[in-house]
C-alpha cells in the first residue's frame, strides 16, 4: 500500500488515522496560564489530525515567559488540560503536550511572584517581550547554577507525569525556536565552561538528561522531541560544527528510544534552509518516526512521504485556520486564510471561529 498523508500510522503505541500532524502553535488563550473550555474547542474541533501537539506549555513558573501560555505545573493547569484531552479523545484524537521553558525569552513582569528569568549564560536575547505594560527588551536572565540545572531537569520530568495525569497521549519537548533547551544547544547561547557548556557534547547534556528524565517517567515511546537547526527564532543562529552536533544529539537520543523527531525548517520564513543531506542523515541517525515541519502544502507533504523523507507530515497555519483541514485537503477545497491579528489575541475571534466545510 502507497504511503500517503491519508494513510493510517504507527506512533509507538499509538495508531495515527492519518500522517498529518497539527503543528504546535502559540495561541495565548490560556487566561492566568490555565488551559480553558475555549481552549478545548479548539483543539476539539482540529481533532481529525492523525496527532496534535498543543502549543508551547511551561514545565516551570520560570519558564511562563510570554503571557497568557499554559503551563502544566499547578493542580489546575492539570484540571484545566484534562478538559482539552478529554474533549479531543471524544473525537478519537490524539494529543501530545509541547513542554517548553522559555529560558532566556522572557520578562518578569509576565512571570508568577517567586518566579525568574533563567539561561544557560547571562546573555539576554535581542528583541522585545510583549507584557501588560507594553513591549519590553528580553530581560538579562540569571545564569543557572548546577542546582538550578538539576530542579529544571525534575521539572520537566514532572510536566510529563502531571501530562499523562491530564489524560494527553504523550509529551514533545521543545528543543527549537531558541527556548530553554535550544539554548543550552547553542554556543551563542550557552557560553559555560562546565560539564553543561563548551564543546558540542556538553552542550548537548541538558537536553539528553531531560529526554532522560521524561523517558523514565512515562516511558519513551510517549516522548518526543523537536529541534530546529539552522533556526533563527530568538536570536539564535548556525554555529561552526553544527551538522556533526545535531547528528552526534540524534543518535543519542534515538538510542534512549523516543517515540519521534520532529525537525522544523524555517526556511519559509526567513532561515536558512535545513540542507537535505542533514535531514537525510538524521532520518538515517534516529530509529524511530520522523516527522518533517516547515511550510508544507498537500502537494510536498505526499511527494516528501513517498520519497520516504519522512513519515509523517506537520502542518501549521493551515490547521489553525482550518479546523477540518485534512477533509479539505482530502476533498482539494479551498482553505481558510488565517488572520495574523488575531494569532494571540484573546477570545473566541480568529480562534474557534473558522468555518469547516458544509
Amino acid at each position: 500500500m502507497s504511503t500517503n498523508l491519508f494513510t493510517s500510522a504507527r506512533l509507538g503505541l499509538l495508531e495515527l488515522r492519518n500522517r498529518m500532524v497539527m503543528a504546535p502553535m502559540t495561541r495565548a488563550r490560556a487566561v492566568g496560564n490555565v488551559p480553558n473550555e475555549l481552549m478545548a474547542t479548539y483543539y476539539a474541533q482540529r481533532a481529525g489530525a492523525g496527532l496534535i501537539i498543543t502549543e508551547g506549555t511551561s514545565p516551570s513558573p520560570n519558564g511562563l515567559g510570554y503571557l497568557n501560555i499554559p503551563g502544566l505545573f499547578s493542580d489546575a493547569q492539570v484540571a484545566g488540560w484534562r478538559g482539552v484531552t478529554e474533549a479531543v479523545h471524544r473525537k478519537d484524537g490524539k494529543i501530545f503536550v509541547q513542554l517548553m521553558h522559555t529560558g532566556r525569552i522572557g520578562h518578569p513582569a509576565n512571570l508568577p511572584a517567586g518566579a525568574e528569568v533563567l539561561a544557560p549564560s547571562a546573555i539576554a536575547a535581542a528583541g522585545e517581550m510583549y507584557t501588560m505594560e507594553g513591549p519590553k527588551p528580553n530581560a538579562m536572565p540569571r545564569a543557572m547554577s548546577e542546582a538550578d540545572i538539576k530542579h529544571a531537569i525534575r521539572e520537566f520530568a514532572d510536566a510529563a507525569r502531571n501530562a499523562r495525569a491530564a489524560g494527553f497521549d504523550g509529551v514533545e519537548l521543545h528543543s527549537a525556536n531558541g527556548y530553554l533547551l535550544d539554548q543550552f544547544l547553542n554556543p551563542r547561547s550557552n557560553q559555560r565552561q562546565d560539564a553543561w557548556g563548551g564543546d558540542s557534547k556538553k552542550r548537548s547534556r541538558f537536553v539528553l538528561e531531560v529526554a532522560k528524565a521524561a523517558s523514565a517517567t512515562i516511558g519513551a515511546d510517549r516522548v518526543g522531541i523537536r529541534l530546529s537547526p539552522y533556526g533563527v527564532f530568538n536570536d539564535l543562529g548556525p554555529f561552526e560544527g553544527i551538522d556533526e552536533a545535531y547528528e552526534e544529539l540524534v543518535k543519542e537520543l534515538s538510542a534512549l528510544g523516543l517515540a519521534y523527531l520532529h525537525i522544523v525548517d524555517h526556511s519559509a520564513m526567513g532561515a536558512p534552509p535545513v540542507p537535505q543531506a542533514l535531514k537525510d542523515t538524521l532520518r538515517k541517525a534516529f530509529a524511530g518516526t520522523f516527522i518533517l515541519s516547515g511550510g508544507y502544502d498537500l502537494d510536498r507533504a505526499e511527494a516528501d512521504l513517498a520519497a520516504h523523507k519522512g513519515d509523517l507530515v506537520a502542518f501549521g497555519r493551515s490547521f489553525l485556520a482550518n479546523p477540518d483541514l485534512p477533509e479539505r485537503l482530502r476533498r482539494k477545497a479551498p482553505l481558510n486564510e488565517p488572520d495574523s491579528a488575531t494569532f494571540y489575541a484573546p477570545g473566541e475571534k480568529g480562534y474557534t471561529d473558522y468555518p469547516a466545510l458544509a
